[in-house]
């Protein structure tokens, strides 16, 4: 082990000097000699500040080429090798005849531990998933695939693939120039998360722990468990699936609902000139037609901790937000899901249950009537609104919420309470409809229109 130190070294030039100039002559104007650098003066702090930047460069590059060989000693490693240290002292310097005996022991086993962790390793090593999404509940399989790479054999190792929290162990034996190990593993999924799988490190060590040597061999990647959801149906939901989409009150030059006939003004598109009414007053008039609105729904779903009586009130309002989400996808209409921590990708059913399924409960400042008021701003076009809640949020709240979202929405709280049945109820304009698991969530729905 060797270490980079780096000087930095001055040199100043003396110029020749006449002896007649050497003489001294008296100068009346001469200058007087320039004052030592004083501890505070800036040459002084710059030649400490260089020095100091050479000697943080040499310690870090050694620490870096000292690092991957410290790293490898165990935290027991470390115990025995102060152990065997100071039983050295000891015996050599106190003649204990048993403090010898103790180095001894403790520096053959720690010669010997470091023929176990020796040698490169060269193997190829492929974690593989049977699929990178799965639903609560579906089974999860993955294949870990071990290569030889070597021209000789390889000694057994042991394989680690970090599982989520946890750590997944897997032996690998003695494989031959070109042999392979195959191991299959499956990941529990009882709950919706993003579960990291890996990286996979090969794992050396010798039978007493005191060295262990690492190598990572692959990266590290992600599990999806998507929410359940359920298919619904276009009655259930009550969507719009007329091609004119749902007639406003308001007025425009260009559409499909018709509305009434008015005066030609300049500007107007000749193409809406009804000709008929036309000769018959002898003045051009014009189709005038009801602006229609293309369904789209807008989703908030509460991810404060407070808003839930337990967590899985919150699982089921994610997935009743994943379910309407899901239809609303199907139906080519558009969506937009908004939460406390900002908005949830809508265009795409993919992205939206992988949104879906990294949300957690949190502490939250941002009520849902700030939510509500975001989505009255940004969602200016939403036919309808469902607000998705757990079992602690208040008729109160509820209004809040209610008043700050578009007045031309048709607005539905889905309050999940575990294990209540289905009801309704209604707050302001808003329909509240009350539901205990995800099986109630077509008949809730079909309740909007008794």
């Amino acid at each position: 082990m060797t270490s980079t130190f780096e000087r930095v070294t001055a040199r100043v030039d003396a110029a020749p000097v006449d002896a007649a100039a050497a003489a001294p002559v008296p100068a009346p104007d001469a200058a007087p000699d320039a004052p030592a650098p004083t501890p505070g003066s800036p040459s002084l702090r710059g030649r400490l500040g260089a020095a100091t930047a050479a000697v943080t460069v040499a310690l870090a590059r050694a620490r870096g080429r000292v690092a991957p060989v410290v790293g490898v000693v165990s935290a027991f490693g470390w115990g025995v090798l102060v152990l065997v240290a100071a039983a050295w002292w000891a015996g050599l310097a106190l003649r204990w005849q048993e403090a010898a005996v103790v180095a001894v022991v403790g520096t053959v086993a720690l010669l010997a531990a470091v023929a176990f962790v020796l040698g490169r390793l060269r193997y190829t090593v492929t974690l593989d998933l049977a699929a990178r999404r799965v639903v609560v509940g579906d089974r999860a399989v993955g294949r870990l695939l071990v290569r030889n790479d070597s021209p000789r054999p390889m000694l057994p190792a042991v394989m680690e693939l970090q599982v989520g929290k946890g750590m997944a162990s897997f032996p690998v034996p003695r494989l031959r120039p070109g042999g392979e190990h195959e191991e299959l593993f499956a990941v529990p999924t009882q709950r919706r998360a993003v579960i990291p799988l890996g990286p996979v490190r090969s794992v050396r060590s010798d039978p007493l722990g005191l060295l262990r040597r690492e190598l990572v061999w692959t990266e590290p990647e992600e599990l999806f468990v998507h929410p359940r959801t359920l298919p619904l149906s276009g009655s259930s939901t009550g969507y719009l699936h007329d091609l004119e989409g749902r007639v406003t009150p308001d007025i425009s030059d260009s559409d499909v609902s018709f509305h009434a006939l008015r005066d030609y003004v300049p500007g107007d598109d000749r193409r809406h000139i009804h000709w008929k009414s036309t000769a018959r007053t002898g003045q051009l008039m014009v189709r005038q037609f009801e602006e229609t609105r293309r369904s789209r729904l807008a989703v908030i779903l509460s991810t404060r901790v407070e808003d839930y009586a337990h967590p899985d009130e919150f699982e089921l309002a994610v997935s009743v937000c994943g379910s309407l989400g899901l239809q609303a996808i199907r139906e080519d209409g558009g969506l937009t899901v908004l939460v406390q921590q900002g908005r949830v990708r809508g265009d795409h059913r993919t992205r939206m249950l992988d949104d879906l399924t990294r949300l957690e409960l949190a502490p939250a400042r941002t009520t849902l009537a700030d939510v509500a008021r975001v989505a009255a701003a940004t969602v200016t076009d939403a036919s309808v609104v469902a607000v998705v809640v757990g079992s602690t949020v208040t008729p109160t709240d509820l209004r809040a919420a209610a008043v700050r979202l578009p007045v031309d929405a048709r607005l539905v709280a889905l309050r999940c309470s575990a294990g209540s049945g289905v009801s309704r109820g209604r707050v302001a304009d808003m329909q509240v409809l009350t539901l205990g698991e995800l099986g109630d969530l077509p008949n809730a729905l079909r309740r909007m229109h008794d």
